[in-house]
């Protein structure tokens, strides 16, 4: 874990303080690089803020642990969703050379960052494949729980053998279904 967990925490527990200081350290350095970039300053708000707001849902989850510099993780997430605004609005990006300026972070955080968002963004497309297949997704989330399978078929209303093979039938559906989606290919690259 990472020392600036505590930013993590801070969005989770709504602690004014350390929001604050995300703000004040931070956003300035985001919105210099974006404008960079060609992004309108209104723009660069919302990026900043749907940023946030993406850290805040990892740390809802209660599993997210930062394994990089906060700084780092909060540049590669504002990257990857001003890039996915352009794809969705077809603006023009400006490429500027001096991307050092603003990543001038230490280290191999930024490798870090990118591995740690890669994975995210990963978990994020199985979750919305999960949600749309109907009973294979209450079997897959039950069998992810810390339960003697026995008893998650019994919840289910299913002979432990069926289960089994529902779970196992699920889990290659849902694998399929990721494979096919188009978001699959772009984050495997």
């Amino acid at each position: 874990m990472h020392e600036d967990q505590k930013y993590i925490d801070a969005l989770l527990t709504h602690n004014q303080r350390l929001i604050s200081e995300i703000y004040e350290r931070f956003a300035p350095h985001m919105k210099a690089y974006l404008l960079s970039r060609g992004c309108s300053e209104e723009d660069a708000g919302d990026v900043f803020q749907e940023a946030l707001i993406d850290i805040y849902k990892l740390a809802a989850d209660k599993q997210f642990v930062l394994t990089c510099p906060f700084e780092a993780f909060l540049l590669l997430l504002c990257k990857r969703k001003f890039l996915n605004k352009i794809k969705k609005t077809s603006l023009k990006v400006v490429t500027n050379d001096d991307d050092d300026a603003f990543t001038h972070i230490p280290g191999d955080a930024n490798a870090a960052a990118e591995e740690h968002t890669a994975q995210v963004e990963k978990e994020q497309l199985v979750m919305l494949v999960l949600n749309d297949m109907g009973n294979c997704k209450e079997v897959i989330l039950k069998s992810l729980l810390k339960k003697p399978q026995e008893e998650i078929a019994e919840e289910l209303g299913m002979t432990y053998a069926y289960y089994r093979k529902r779970k196992s039938n699920c889990m290659g559906e849902l694998a399929e279904q990721v494979r096919n989606k188009p978001q699959f290919k772009e984050l495997m690259l």
